[in-house]
């Protein structure tokens, strides 16, 4: 097993707490992201079907997870979790992390946290950027490993950290159902029919479609993950080997679909270079699968999630194939 390794970057001092969220400009500019046509992708064109991304890759800290970070801060806060002296703790695949470091530069808390050791070069010089504290862990346990560490070391200092705990923690899916589910309503005019989007923390899958399916039963959600456990898509979890989060709920599935690295990368390729959309591999995955579910239909509106932008991945080699 691969020792975990720490990497401490130099910081100014924290300022004091501001727990007045809204006096932090950044927090502004979160959620309410638009939708970008991708119906030009699909290998057949229907008149009656399209396919939409959820551009989230324009929140401030380029990705989804910018929305439960900043919930589960909001309560921490609340709840008095999170007070000046305490550092938040999580496990990460890199986007929730990206999201805390930038929310604790903003607001004013030094954060901590763990991720594999093979997260992208792009992701670790971010976090340090921002001012985290990183614990490197080992590549072979994925963020499972991260979690297992994270909890180490809170139980053995339970009065240094706030652990928000973002696989088990109900504000991750519910910044969805107040906040991503509501805006897919509204955008599409209630006319989403499909919903698809892959399962890592599983927040964004549980929250959007239980607003969804809430607004109307007949909507069709579909959850979607790697082929295998040994894949290339970071944030994405392969449920049979992995820990399942206590968030998830796989009732909510009306189908489940499973795709390759491979095929993600390949749909994350031509997403930059047909349709000028760069972003990163899960997002990829969601397309592939959106598109496989717009071809079984003659009519209806898809929605997928674009969860981050490709600039975390170009050091990544799959750019640099030709199809």
């Amino acid at each position: 097993m691969m020792p975990t390794t720490r990497s401490r970057p130099a910081t100014s001092p924290i300022r004091p707490l501001q727990p007045a969220l809204h006096d932090a400009d950044v927090v502004r500019q979160i959620g309410q992201t638009p939708l970008i046509d991708l119906t030009p992708l699909a290998p057949r064109r229907k008149p009656g079907v399209c396919v939409l991304g959820k551009a989230e890759f324009m929140n401030p800290g380029g990705s989804v997870k910018d929305r439960p970070a900043l919930r589960m801060v909001q309560e921490g806060l609340q709840s008095g979790a999170l007070r000046d002296g305490r550092t938040l703790i999580d496990a990460t695949s890199g986007n929730t992390g990206i999201a805390y470091a930038m929310l604790g530069a903003a607001l004013g808390f030094p954060v901590t946290l763990a991720l594999p050791a093979n997260a992208s070069d792009e992701r670790k010089h971010l976090l340090r950027i921002y001012g985290a504290d990183l614990i490197l862990t080992d590549p072979m346990e994925s963020t499972d490993g991260a979690q297992r560490e994270v909890k180490e070391r809170v139980a053995a200092e339970p009065d240094r950290y706030f652990y928000p705990d973002q696989y088990n923690n109900h504000a991750n899916w519910r910044a969805h159902y107040d906040g991503t589910g509501v805006e897919i309503l509204e955008q599409t005019e209630g006319a989403v029919t499909h919903f698809v989007t892959g399962l890592g923390t599983t927040g964004t899958f549980v929250g959007v479609s239980r607003r969804l399916k809430e607004a109307n039963p007949d909507v069709r959600c579909v959850s979607l993950q790697p082929d295998s456990p040994l894949h290339g898509l970071e944030g994405l979890k392969h449920l049979p080997t992995a820990l399942v989060p206590g968030i998830y709920d796989a009732d909510l599935a009306d189908d489940n679909l499973h795709v390759t690295t491979e095929a993600a990368q390949a749909m994350t390729r031509r997403l930059a270079r047909e349709l000028g959309v760069l972003v990163g591999v899960s997002g990829g995955a969601n397309v592939a699968g959106a598109l496989r579910v717009a071809e079984t239909l003659e009519t209806g509106t898809v929605v997928t999630i674009l969860c981050d932008t490709g600039m975390r991945y170009l050091s990544e080699d799959f750019w640099n194939q030709a199809a």
